[in-house]
């Protein structure tokens, strides 16, 4: 197969993609579950990709993608209030200090940029450090953030412990899609330049990649600010779907759970992270809700079903997931139209030379 044809075959599924969302969200009534999955889905993907960007192919055990999201998530909302809700949104702080709004591209622009530049400042120090150090340093930050946008001193900009909202949302389901699309697509393109091969030297061996003259530190570094500024655009994302903001939302537990969708999807590959995105989506918010709610047959009270149980059986789930698919989904491998083409060229090949042989 040709590159050109490749690609062109690559473009049509995507346009095809983006009709059927179209078709879907003019006929489905929006209150239907599967918005919320395929929303929810598209901003998992981007973060979790932008984290096996750090853990998988750089090597960079990181725990602080929580941190990362909640000041994209506040940059977004911050920008982009209108100035005649301000002082509805932050009644306890005169209205804030901030009396202007920005388009929600630039805001989205601009979540990617905060925190890309905190990323860079917290790399300095941390990025020195390796494996279970380094976790638990950016671990601690994204805690140590969430704590500092709650404080009643930066209330006239955070809005402190209070809710921000009345800021831009998205209606339409493509536009979480089209945003993470493009976003995973730059990923790729890097993963895949002469930066990409470097972070792939470092995760194998740093002594071998520094002896053939990589900087460690820088690419390091870069690796760093641009999984955290992906990471920032998610938060953002989130902030759009979730229509309201609150500091308290960001908990490590959101970080571990991105985590978890990296390992399901395959440490290394960018398309098990995006399929196990939406797989996680649909077990946790969708096919598992029925789980905590109590059932009857009859008189008979079906044992088990009850508020919480439905992490339960999640747990067990992953727990089978992770034992049988130890390397994930994926593994390392991606899912590609030159890869589907090469694996059914070689079965016709060995389907012609078994007859051969006849």
């Amino acid at each position: 197969m040709t590159k050109k044809k490749e690609t062109i075959i690559n473009v049509s599924l995507i346009v095809a993609l983006l009709v059927v969302l179209y078709v879907m969200e003019h006929t489905i009534p929006s209150t239907a579950m599967i918005f919320t999955v395929l929303k929810k889905g598209a901003i998992y993907a981007l973060v979790a990709v932008s984290m096996n960007l750090l853990n998988g192919f750089t090597g960079l055990f990181s725990l602080g993608q929580a941190g990362f999201m909640l000041l994209g998530a506040y940059t977004y909302g911050i920008l982009t209030i209108p100035a005649e809700q301000r002082e509805f949104v932050y009644m306890y702080y005169d209205g804030g200090i901030i009396h202007f709004s920005v388009p929600v591209v630039v805001a989205l622009v601009a979540a990617g940029i905060v925190a890309a530049a905190f990323a860079y400042l917290i790399g300095l120090p941390v990025l020195r450090l390796k494996s279970d150090y380094l976790a638990i340093a950016t671990l601690g930050f994204a805690e140590i953030i969430r704590a500092i946008f709650q404080w009643d001193k930066l209330g006239p900009v955070t809005n402190g412990s209070n809710l921000l909202k009345s800021y831009p949302t998205f209606k339409s389901v493509l536009f979480p899609f089209i945003v993470s699309g493009i976003c995973i697509a730059v990923i790729v393109m890097l993963i895949n330049s002469t930066y990409g091969r470097a972070f792939k030297a470092i995760r194998d061996d740093e002594v071998a990649a520094e002896a053939m003259g990589i900087n460690l530190a820088h690419h390091k570094r870069i690796a760093f600010v641009v999984s955290s500024f992906f990471a920032g655009i998610s938060g953002a994302l989130l902030a759009m779907y979730q229509t309201t903001i609150q500091a308290s939302m960001f908990k490590s537990a959101m970080t571990y759970e991105i985590l978890l969708i990296v390992v399901i999807g395959g440490i290394g590959s960018v398309t098990g992270s995006c399929l196990s995105s939406f797989l996680f989506i649909i077990l946790s918010e969708w096919l598992l809700r029925f789980l905590d709610s109590d059932m009857y047959i009859g008189d008979f009270h079906v044992p088990l079903l009850r508020a919480g149980f439905r992490k339960v059986v999640f747990s067990v789930i992953i727990m089978i997931i992770v034992l049988f698919f130890r390397k994930g989904i994926m593994g390392t491998k991606e899912f590609s139209v030159r890869g589907i083409y090469n694996f059914f060229t070689r079965k016709k090949k060995a389907a012609k030379g078994g007859d051969s042989n006849d």
